[in-house]
């Protein structure tokens, strides 16, 4: 009797410790999204050369837990979007979580201007790298599908231009968000609009780092060059005109 309850109960703390380890990547689930992604591509205004995108979730502890994109996916993905944008969307999402608190959230654009010659922040690139191992395993027929190789994996990495954001629920961060694909100020736009549809942003009481000023100058967080491409309609993620 005494073995059995003893079993019980280990089962019971397994089953705990499991769901623990997944909690953060049941936050947004891979349909949710997917379908972020697809209503920004089709309806966000967000300029630039009108590109097709890849977007990364990760958890709190920078496991990757979803990869989508917006065109074909598996092996023909690179022929729809750019491939090396799939694990810079990946970086991307790193660097939102990794720099970012729960009452410090901060963009990956925001940090282009601490990061040059000379900067408070220069060689921060340079940090985290990525783990090529984890990047470029697996099936590239499963590039962009529920099972994408990059599931499961700390890629990690660190990039500076527009795309990554941290992500955040009831007060706590909970993760970051990444997207490359076009512009890296069209890609900034982008991954505004897919947090703003799945309702993570950081809440007012967050001291935000996020929104960038394009400017041919880069002497404060934030500042970040202007881009080539269509206008960006939707300018809710920049302090300043973006082309």
């Amino acid at each position: 009797m005494t073995k059995k309850i003893a079993g019980l109960t280990f089962a019971l703390l397994a089953g705990v410790f499991t769901v623990n380890a997944n909690a953060g990547c049941a936050d947004i689930s891979y349909t949710a999204l997917q379908q972020a992604a697809n209503f920004t591509r089709a309806f966000g205004n967000t300029g630039g050369l009108d590109l097709n995108m890849w977007a990364t979730f990760v958890d709190e502890t920078g496991k990757v837990c979803a990869v989508v994109n917006t065109g074909v996916k598996g092996e023909l993905a690179g022929n729809s979007q750019w491939l090396g944008s799939r694990v810079i969307s990946a970086q991307k999402a790193n660097t939102g979580n990794a720099f970012s608190l729960n009452g410090l959230a901060i963009s990956s654009g925001a940090l282009y201007a601490a990061v040059q010659p000379g900067g408070s922040l220069y060689g921060l690139q340079e940090s985290n790298p990525v783990d090529a191992a984890a990047a470029y395993k697996g099936s590239p027929a499963n590039f962009g599908k529920a099972n994408d190789p990059l599931v499961g994996t700390r890629v990690g990495g660190v990039n500076v231009f527009g795309g990554g954001l941290p992500l955040y629920k009831n007060g706590v961060k909970i993760g970051g968000i990444g997207v490359s694909g076009d512009t890296s100020c069209t890609d900034h736009a982008f991954v505004w609009k897919m947090r703003q549809i799945l309702a993570m942003q950081p809440a007012a009481s967050v001291t935000q780092v996020e929104k960038l000023k394009l400017s041919g100058t880069f002497a404060a967080l934030g500042d970040h060059p202007a881009c080539i491409g269509g206008v960006i309609g939707d300018q809710s993620g920049f302090v300043a005109s973006a082309p």
